[in-house]
């Protein structure tokens, strides 16, 4: 018994000394409560919306205000014509639009109906259809209150209009996002293992001292990638063009061009990856928990960032997946160019060079 006991004793010792054991066992399950508990959420919070009000009366800055008084949504701008609201949503400032019809005040009194539209960004159907609830139950509630104090009753008549969108295909809201995991996880994960499996059998070294320099024998190894990646971007789009339907609106080419930046991207984040790991499994874990839960989490293709508490949409920010899937929505389903969308540009391109910049210096502190 006292040998068991030992024994016993013995395997708490290592489990206790191994701090990668010890991040399994205590860190792992706390981080992933905290992360799924406060990331996936059917509620929404905060949402941006703009305001296009015709009639501008007192009926109407009592219904904003208390939409602005709300938790769940935030007025960011006001808008004059009807025209402005496409270019609103192609921007992707605001995910809402409340607009009034002229003579709002007037018509509630007169005839006791008043219409209010209220226009979504459809790219989320889910999103859409959830603020579209919100709106029409805080526009309820003004209606409950008003008809207390009257003999016949006001009738707030809300009428909800989806762009880019119209039928809320679920489809448009996942191909975005299958095809950033896609290839995120086939450029990046299969990258880093690669070069790892190479550092694991000893090669490496063989590869680094051959007449090709570290820059070439690191593009050699993530070409096939690059190449893989492609045919699977395009592969994706071929798809969502001729079996499920979506549309694409904008320019095919700035799409595909956009597409190679975020697997070269994915590339320079799969090689820094193999300059920490020592081993594949090493890199297959840290690809997996590093790259695969923040790509499904934080970067808005199933859950909407704008709901998440702030510590998590300020982290939203450095997943490359988040800045890829608004550049992929932006261009096939609101048709906008590269105008729109460069700022996005920009910060992939921006990651890709850190992430270049940080591999090699690595490299070179190991060669020396």
């Amino acid at each position: 018994m006292k040998r068991f006991i030992g024994f016993v004793q013995k395997e708490f010792y290592h489990i206790f000394r191994d701090r990668r054991s010890l991040f399994i066992l205590f860190g792992m399950p706390v981080a992933q409560i905290m992360l799924f508990g406060f990331a996936i959420t059917n509620e929404i919070n905060n949402v941006d919306i703009a305001i296009l009000d015709r009639s501008q009366d007192a009926s109407t800055k009592e219904i904003i205000s208390k939409i602005s008084a709300s938790e769940y949504f935030s007025i960011l701008q006001h808008i004059k014509e009807e025209a402005e609201i496409e270019d609103v949503f192609k921007k992707g400032k605001v995910k809402a639009v409340l607009y009034f019809e002229k003579e709002f005040s007037k018509k509630l009194i007169k005839e006791h109906t008043a219409k209010v539209q209220i226009v979504t960004d459809a790219t989320d159907p889910n999103v859409a259809n959830t603020i579209s609830n919100y709106i029409n139950s805080i526009l309820s509630n003004y209606q409950e209150e008003q008809n207390r104090s009257i003999t016949m009753d006001y009738q707030i008549i809300p009428q909800s209009r989806m762009v880019f969108n119209a039928e809320l295909k679920s489809v448009y809201m996942f191909v975005p996002g299958v095809m950033t995991v896609i290839l995120m996880l086939v450029s990046a994960m299969m990258t880093s293992i690669s070069i790892t499996r190479e550092k694991e059998l000893g090669t490496m070294e063989i590869l680094l001292v051959s007449p090709l320099n570290p820059v070439q024998v690191i593009i050699g190894k993530v070409f096939p990638y690059i190449f893989l990646s492609i045919i699977n971007a395009a592969a994706i789009v071929i798809l969502s063009i001729f079996v499920f339907h979506v549309p694409v609106n904008g320019s095919l080419f700035l799409l595909g061009l956009e597409s190679v930046l975020f697997i070269v991207t994915s590339l320079a984040l799969g090689i820094l990856i193999s300059t920490i790991s020592a081993t594949q499994q090493t890199a297959m874990m840290i690809s997996l928990m590093g790259l695969m839960l923040p790509v499904i989490l934080l970067s808005g293709f199933i859950f909407p960032i704008s709901s998440m508490p702030v510590p998590l949409q300020v982290i939203s920010n450095i997943v490359p997946a988040k800045w890829f899937i608004i550049i992929v929505k932006g261009i096939m389903l609101k048709g906008v160019g590269i105008h729109i969308v460069w700022k996005e540009t920009l910060v992939l391109l921006g990651m890709t060079l850190l992430f270049i910049g940080l591999s090699v210096k690595k490299y070179k502190i190991r060669l020396e």
